[in-house]
């Protein structure tokens, strides 16, 4: 089949820049990496995954460790950690004497960019790429963001400027 026109991919890759920027809200940490005693390869030790208590543009159906596996998804996108869209909590406190983060609190901007990011993407996948023939790629934040919390703007290189 023929590839998806260049300009519906233009498209579809700046309305996937302002999604992922959104995104960046609901990223979390990612997991702690396996104790330095550990062998190399060893799986990462196991964390209990709570269940959300405030999904507001999510499935309410989703288990805690969804949400943390699609957190991690998104924050890989973003280059970015759990902090940069959950608050602290400074009444809880973890193992190091840290403040652990409460992952409900809506009081980070981030977080609520990030629901309308996923929002955008959500509607980009079902009504645009499903659309496009050979389409079994969806866009995510990693489409436009490339690691980046803000997305490096597209420059159309000189040599193609010019090619007919």
């Amino acid at each position: 089949m023929k590839p998806p026109s260049r300009s519906l991919s233009c498209v579809a890759t700046a309305l996937l820049s302002v999604a992922a920027f959104a995104i960046t809200a609901a990223a979390q940490e990612p997991p702690a990496s396996s104790s330095p005693h550990a062998p190399p390869g060893s799986p990462p030790p196991h964390h209990d995954f709570p269940a959300p208590t405030n999904l507001k543009v999510l499935p309410k159906t989703m288990t805690g460790e969804q949400v943390h596996n699609l957190m991690h998804e998104w924050a890989g996108g973003l280059g970015v950690r759990c902090n940069t869209c959950h608050a602290a909590d400074p009444t809880k406190k973890g193992p190091d004497g840290k403040p652990l983060l409460n992952y409900a609190d809506d009081s980070r901007e981030e977080k609520r960019t990030a629901r309308i990011m996923y929002q955008m993407l959500e509607e980009i996948n079902v009504k645009y790429v499903s659309k496009v023939p050979n389409s079994d790629m969806p866009a995510t934040c990693g489409t436009c963001h490339r690691g980046n919390l803000d997305p490096e703007p597209y420059v159309i290189p000189q040599q193609k400027l010019h090619a007919h």
